[in-house]
């Protein structure tokens, strides 16, 4: 896998390189681990620009941030796996969807024909550029132009997959098979728009797009060893794995993708957007997920 391999083609940007930044990589000193680890939502670099031409207030336009995710899961280089860090914000520009899922009534001019503008994501107001935050409100006070998305796309999204797209084909050369864990949050109970709005959720839900996208070894071990640290668990519901985990998640090539949505309430205030005394209990136990996935006889990985 290389980064020719996402699903979209260069005549869609601007001339010339893409912008390198946005991001960060945490590496290990050597890598160990057949693993890479991915946190797109937990960026809090909230443009200038971008805080002046929305309606909503900073701490209103948190709502679709997954608060300090990059930080539960920053055993990782320790234990020899890296992990990329998105420092923008979801709010901003989303790296967890296609690179061009647009709602075209959030812009003053046409979008072209290779825009997605039908998807579900686009529908709920979540699409690249999203219209809303998780709550709901709307971000923008006036229109967007497409140049501004095709910016942000050039300059943020695009490094973000390149950087992840070399960090899982360095993973497979090296061990011969990557697994991905996309990294992220979820609020405690379901919004108005959700199949489990009003209740609360459990602990973590487990992505693996019904199977489709990891081995079972990976999705069973993760799973058995939150609910040794008395972790509730689903599979699937309401979260099935989204465009990352879906468009890396390559078994049969050897690449395993998974979806981690953990609920902020075991580590954070949600109203405050504040750490809570139990993040560090939660950094430990997922420390352990970590070494468990690096204990997968990497033959059961490996390209069928």
């Amino acid at each position: 896998m290389d980064a020719l391999s996402m699903p979209i083609r260069p005549e869609h940007l601007p001339a010339g390189e893409p912008e390198a930044g946005g991001h960060e990589i945490l590496a290990p000193a050597q890598q160990s681990l057949p693993l890479v680890l991915a946190s797109p939502h937990s960026g809090r670099d909230y443009p200038t620009d971008f805080v002046a031409a929305s309606r909503l207030d900073p701490l209103s336009l948190r709502r679709s941030e997954d608060s300090f995710v990059d930080e539960l899961f920053a055993a990782a280089p320790r234990l020899g796996a890296p992990l990329l860090r998105a420092l923008f914000p979801r709010a901003f520009v989303d790296p967890n969807r296609e690179p061009f899922e647009l709602d075209p009534a959030m812009f003053e001019d046409d979008l072209p024909d290779y825009a997605n503008t039908r998807s579900p994501r686009v529908a709920a107001g979540l699409g690249t550029i999203a219209r809303v935050v998780a709550s709901g409100a709307d971000i923008y006070r006036h229109k967007l132009t497409f140049a501004e998305a095709l910016n942000r796309i050039r300059r943020y999204y695009w490094p973000y997959h390149m950087a992840l797209a070399g960090l899982v084909e360095h993973t497979l050369d090296r061990f011969g098979c990557c697994i991905l864990i996309d990294c992220h949050s979820m609020p405690s109970i379901g919004g108005p728009t959700d199949n489990d709005a009003g209740r609360r959720r459990v602990d973590a839900v487990l992505g693996d797009c019904h199977g489709a996208a990891c081995a079972e070894a990976v999705i069973e071990t993760v799973e058995a060893t939150l609910r040794r640290h008395g972790y509730h668990v689903a599979r699937n519901s309401p979260y099935s794995g989204g465009f990352v985990t879906r468009h890396y998640g390559r078994p049969g090539d050897g690449v395993h993708g998974l979806q981690i949505e953990l609920n902020r309430c075991l580590y954070m205030d949600e109203t405050r957007f504040a750490r809570s005394p139990a993040l560090p209990r939660l950094v430990g136990d997922l420390s352990e997920v970590i070494a468990a996935l690096g204990r997968i006889d990497p033959e059961r990985l490996r390209p069928r």
